[in-house]
């Protein structure tokens, strides 16, 4: 797994941002859990959040990915960055191990990365990062201009944190979110979630397919 460094200096900043990140995306998890277990008049729980937006990414494989060719099959997107030292390369890994673990039933299953930091995530750049995981992990990247749009569509949070290098790192939401077959959103895997809750909404999920 790839690692990544930081200078001393710019440790106490990264943990600010990332105790504040986590903390954001546990309310945005209860947020997204109750709405989706309290559906209202709808007969469907996941029609309870109007989650997403049609998009053409570039993506790590080549060429685009277009929204509209992935209904038929579900799939998960996790939103992030290549300079991440610790929750996106452990979500990688972790969902990684949890396709191995379902074994035939997670064929043709995609897990989407969609890069919060377009700026120094290109697609090459994405693609050898996600050469250490599995390889059904797919890179994406907005423009800078698209991300905004999409951040807000997937209720992302995402802000870039200077550090004491000159450089920055990105303070973001640390969910995986999950979809059906009708690109329907169907739940999310929060940081920190056990194997056993991550394998158990994997195979609710793939099962529907």
């Amino acid at each position: 797994m790839a690692q990544r460094h930081r200078s001393k200096g710019s440790v106490s900043v990264f943990r600010k941002g990332l105790i504040g990140g986590l903390v954001l995306s546990a309310l945005m998890a209860f947020v997204a859990l109750y709405a989706v277990l309290n559906p209202g008049n709808s007969d469907q729980k996941t029609s309870a959040i109007d989650l997403g937006m049609p998009f053409i990414l570039a993506s790590s494989k080549g060429g685009d990915v277009d929204s509209r060719t992935l209904i038929g099959k579900p799939y998960a997107m996790f939103f992030g960055f290549t300079h991440c030292p610790e929750v996106c390369p452990t979500t990688l890994y972790e969902m990684s191990k949890s396709l191995e673990d379902l074994g035939s039933m997670a064929d043709g299953f995609r897990v989407f990365f969609v890069t919060i930091d377009p700026e120094r995530d290109a697609v090459d750049t994405l693609r050898d990062y996600l050469s250490n995981f599995d390889p059904r992990m797919e890179g994406l990247v907005p423009t800078i201009e698209q991300l905004p749009k999409l951040a807000a569509a997937y209720r992302i949070y995402y802000t870039k944190v200077p550090t004491s290098d000159g450089s920055y790192t990105m303070d973001h939401s640390a969910l995986v979110y999950l979809f059906d077959k009708e690109s329907r959103f169907a739940g999310i895997i929060p940081y920190g979630s056990s194997a056993e809750a991550r394998d158990k909404k994997l195979r609710q999920l793939l099962s529907s397919d």
